[in-house]
């Protein structure tokens, strides 16, 4: 990537560009320990739920066999409080050894043998989040060589018990120092989230030149309230966080708790496909191993996943605020098709909400086949100017993904949109 005015600033203060690994193109998807797990240490007492290699081979089983890694679900992700408690002689991060006896090493083995992928975490700190040893400045180079020795494919660098000063450094270099490795590892940055995720603090430009993904905000909890909390903040600044997005650099709003204990049917649903028109990693945090039937179901939507992996990688956008408490969500896809998310607030009743895709920015004179995204049928050909109706449940959606039919003569449309009312569909 050509480095643009605004990283000026940046160029004179690092030695070599950043990030520029051709990985991630689509939003990489696959299954993280921390919400569901967290910090889970006590093998001895809850040996099934601890953090340990049994429980990552137990998951990857679980992707491998279950359906999960076909549909993309590829990443086996170690979150926090994997390692021992201090460095080795050498300064070197080390598993916990009663915990990961094989090592690290063996585990990524186990898991690349099931056609998978592992991730792992750091901070860039004096400690991670849960108190284990951090990656200072001094350590960047090391921890890096360290991970790609052991076969990782992902990092997750959090940002607990480190200085603006420090995460101004130390984020850029392990960009630099992950490629100096020759390992493909994705690089996901939680810079953001420590310096409040906005600008001035927070320069998305430059982000885009550094990381894979990134933590924008909080952790998510398993609650519907900790949803509602990232979706208001996402969308509500979404003029900002939208045009950062796209194949290789995405925002990232945290782990899908569906299948956990906080959310009901009908909010799981609204989490995946409000995940998926913000184009989002999809990086399930919950037990595989007894996950429902009905969560599976959820999760694993081809059509859902599909448009999630769109290759143009345009995040969607929140289009329209109904004081009936209903919001409609646009994400244009290649090939001139459309996803749209119909989302319920509302806490009373299933609501009645009648539109029309002229009213929603859709060319004139186009017609859409339309498909149900989570019933999977074929509702049949719209036109644009045609009023239609759907009846969303409380905390619930609709999702629809539209394919032109016929549209008018319109100018080639150019990949990223400009933020804006004027958001509507991809014309190619």
């Amino acid at each position: 990537m050509v480095l643009s005015g605004l990283l000026l600033a940046l160029a004179l203060a690092l030695p070599s560009a950043a990030l520029e690994n051709g990985l991630a193109r689509t939003p990489p998807m696959g299954w993280m320990s921390w919400e569901r797990f967290r910090c889970n240490v006590d093998c001895q007492e809850d040996p099934r739920n601890c953090i340990s290699e049994q429980l990552f081979i137990e998951m990857a089983d679980r992707l491998a066999e279950d359906g999960w890694r076909e549909l993309g679900y590829e990443y086996i992700n170690i979150d926090d409080c994997w390692s021992a408690r201090q460095r080795d002689a050498a300064g070197q991060l080390v598993p916990d050894p009663k915990r990961f006896p094989s090592g690290i090493k063996a585990l990524a083995d186990y898991v690349h043998a099931r056609g998978l992928k592992l991730g792992i975490y750091g901070d860039l700190g004096i400690f991670t989040c849960g108190g284990y040893p951090g990656t200072m400045l001094e350590h960047v180079k090391q921890d890096a060589q360290t991970f790609a020795e052991w076969g990782v494919d992902m990092l997750k660098l959090d940002g607990c018990y480190s200085t603006t000063e420090e995460q101004a450094k130390g984020y850029p270099e392990m960009a630099r120092a992950l490629n100096a490795t020759g390992r493909p590892i994705v690089y996901s940055c939680s810079w953001p989230a420590y310096q409040g995720g906005l600008p001035p603090k927070v320069n998305y430009t430059i982000l885009t030149e550094i990381c894979n993904l990134w933590r924008n905000y909080d952790d998510i909890e398993d609650s519907w309230e900790s949803v509602l909390s990232i979706v208001d903040w996402f969308f509500t600044n979404q003029d900002v966080l939208q045009p950062a997005a796209g194949p290789g650099h995405w925002n990232d709003p945290d782990m899908l708790i569906i299948g956990n204990f906080g959310l009901s049917y009908e909010q799981s649903r609204s989490q995946m496909a409000l995940w998926t028109v913000m184009a989002a990693p999809l990086l399930m945090s919950t037990d595989l191993r007894t996950i429902s039937p009905s969560a599976k179901e959820i999760l694993q939507n081809r059509l859902m996943i599909q448009i999630n992996q769109d290759p143009l990688g345009i995040q969607g956008r929140r289009i329209v605020e109904e004081k009936s408490h209903i919001e409609v969500f646009l994400r244009p896809l290649s090939q001139a098709a459309s996803a749209l998310v119909f989302f319920s607030r509302r806490t009373d009743m299933p609501f009645r909400y009648t539109t029309s895709l002229a009213k929603l920015h859709f060319p004139e004179d186009a017609v859409y086949e339309v498909q149900d995204v989570y019933v999977g049928k074929i509702i049949g050909a719209l036109k644009t100017a045609d009023n239609f109706s759907v009846v969303i449940n409380p905390s619930g959606v609709v999702m629809w993904y539209l394919r032109p039919v016929a549209l008018p003569v319109q100018p080639r449309y150019v990949r990223q949109q400009a933020p804006g009312k004027g958001f509507r569909p991809t014309l190619l």
